[in-house]
């Protein structure tokens, strides 16, 4: 039965938290998914609701359709420069999104989805997110997208692909993803001599000039140096998760949602990392084919 406008409010603040959830996951950044909600709800309130049947479906669909527009405008978003990322945490704390429940929310999701959301188009991460995470049927997806529902299972599939991961014709790659496993838990324990033991005596770390950033690109060679330089990147292995970067194991650190910088290793026969590859310019990372890892 269709309901009242003060029965569309209410319906909102009991749906909140399942619509916050789904412009967390196709957003990636808590102070954006709030302002998806906000904007979603001015919406809600200037419509004729009077005929709406489904009030739950309706303002996901709603919500879906802010956050589908906010995705689009994205376009430039792996142009801005890594300094610019402090400037952009500032930001999100001046809209009330708090560090430490993003932090959480990023566990809870897991890192590695983000990271691998963030490479999709907003076609496919909306199709992905909404069927595969919130049971969206594919006519409703398809509608918003302006598709057909065949096209959008489509577009879906190719995004659970991408979040599965690949396996790669590569023998050594489970070792080798264990490997980056404990560097990553190294980094973010601060154990400098579990880093050690993980590098080869012969490791070179080379990193973009976008990385700190600095006028050129540098490098670093030997394992005392290299793992000094990794203990300085305690920070950033908070937000960061294994993924598979072109087939390979590799290591992925996002903010906000936004992919940010990449490793990827080389490793000798005995296992142990000889080269690290460490990419943070925008162009250079768009050229790169993440997945998920496990």
């Amino acid at each position: 039965m269709p309901g009242r406008p003060d029965d569309m409010a209410r319906r909102f603040e009991l749906d909140r938290p399942r619509l916050r959830a789904v412009a967390y996951r196709i957003l990636g950044s808590l102070s954006e998914a709030d302002d998806a909600l906000q904007e979603a709800w001015l919406r809600a309130d200037r419509a004729d609701t009077s005929e709406v049947a489904n009030p739950s479906g309706w303002l996901t669909t709603v919500v879906a359709r802010v956050c589908l527009n906010l995705l689009r405008t994205r376009d430039t978003r792996r142009e801005e420069p890594l300094d610019d990322a402090s400037r952009g945490r500032t930001a999100a704390a001046g809209t009330g999104a708090d560090p430490a429940e993003e932090a959480q929310l990023a566990d809870e999701v897991g890192i590695a989805l983000l990271i691998v959301l963030d490479t999709l188009g907003p076609a496919e991460r909306l199709a992905f997110v909404l069927h595969d995470m919130f049971d969206v049927p594919f006519d409703d997806i398809a509608a918003m997208l302006d598709k057909t529902p065949a096209a959008t299972r489509q577009l879906a599939a190719r995004a659970r692909r991408r979040v599965r991961g690949v396996p790669a014709p590569d023998a050594d790659l489970p070792r080798r993803r264990r490997a980056v496993h404990a560097y990553l838990a190294a980094t973010r324990g601060g154990d400098f001599d579990a880093l050690v033991a993980l590098l080869h005596p012969d490791v070179v770390l080379r990193a973009d000039a976008a990385v700190v950033p600095t006028p050129e690109p540098f490098t670093v060679s030997g394992t005392e140096r290299v793992a000094r330089g990794a203990m300085a990147s305690t920070g950033r292995a908070r937000a960061a998760a294994v993924v598979l970067v072109d087939g390979r194991a590799g290591m992925a650190m996002a903010e906000h949602g936004r992919l940010r910088v990449v490793l990827r290793f080389d490793f000798a026969a005995d296992g142990r990392i000889t080269g690290i590859d460490v990419i943070a310019d925008p162009a250079r990372l768009n050229e790169l084919d993440i997945t998920g890892a496990d």
